[in-house]
């Protein structure tokens, strides 16, 4: 029963991310089917939200007249839900007026990646470290596993994200790697497509133009997602970590990057 409930918030927290995510990045993934035009795509992410977060608390409701939950629970597990996706979206919001400096590769992991995909990764577990009783201790490696598989995943979102962050001005490994770490000649690259930002006739920038950034960032992925995958599958299980990794990097739109390179 209550993995039924557990799968139902998670699906309610995850339209109210990509609702906030489509909104910031001025894009649209589709959560809900509406006969709303297409180009009515902030309207609709608000509408994802309001949606989400209206079947959350009536899901929540349910379970109470079922005897499910208590009161407490409820209001506990309504909490819950907010404060998990609070500090990833606060992340997000920092970066809409653009940032001033291209902080180091690992510096982005730490201070910015951990909170806008690492923590948020850890969320389907807010709601039942609210209402059930155990520790957080008791789970903590099933967090950190999720945390690595939320890092390697912003990892891939930021290879297929290069261009539009480099034109919108926000933190990106790959581009802290070019800046930072990568030769003369991919660095000397990056800064002609961010000089050539303030012109009319903005180029693109393709991570192919830059290989060896390319094969650091795909190498650190898929360091990331396979010891976290690993640690959510038993053993028997394992010889599913890389067809995880495929899903997911498809889901992305990363695979065309990730296919053999950094095994």
């Amino acid at each position: 029963m209550r993995r039924i409930l557990y799968a139902a918030v998670n699906q309610c927290l995850r339209g109210m991310v990509t609702g906030c995510d489509n909104i910031l990045d001025d894009e649209y993934k589709k959560t809900l089917d509406t006969d709303l035009p297409e180009q009515a795509w902030r309207f609709r992410s608000v509408l994802d939200i309001m949606v989400s977060d209206r079947v959350l608390f009536k899901i929540l409701l349910k379970y109470h007249r079922m005897e499910q939950l208590t009161y407490d629970q409820l209001l506990a597990a309504s909490a819950a839900s907010l404060s998990a996706l609070t500090q990833s979206g606060t992340q997000e919001a920092s970066e809409e007026k653009g940032i001033s400096k291209i902080l180091p590769p690992e510096e982005i992991l730490k201070t910015i990646h951990h909170y806008k995909t690492g923590l948020l990764f850890q969320c389907p577990w807010a709601v039942p470290l609210a209402i059930e009783n155990y520790e957080k201790e008791s789970v903590s490696h099933l967090l950190h596993a999720l945390y690595q598989i939320g890092i390697g995943c912003q990892i891939m979102d930021d290879m297929v994200d290069l261009s539009n962050d480099l034109k919108k001005n926000r933190h990106n490994y790959v581009i802290s790697l070019i800046y930072h770490d990568s030769e003369d000649k991919e660095k000397n690259r990056l800064q002609d497509l961010m000089a050539s930002n303030a012109r009319p006739h903005r180029k693109a920038a393709l991570l192919s133009d830059f290989p060896k950034a390319q094969l650091h960032a795909v190498k650190a992925a898929r360091k990331f997602l396979e010891s976290g995958l690993a640690a959510l599958f038993s053993q028997a299980h394992r010889f599913l970590v890389e067809p995880s990794i495929s899903f997911i990097s498809d889901r992305i739109g990363a695979d065309c990057f990730m296919v053999g390179i950094g095994k």
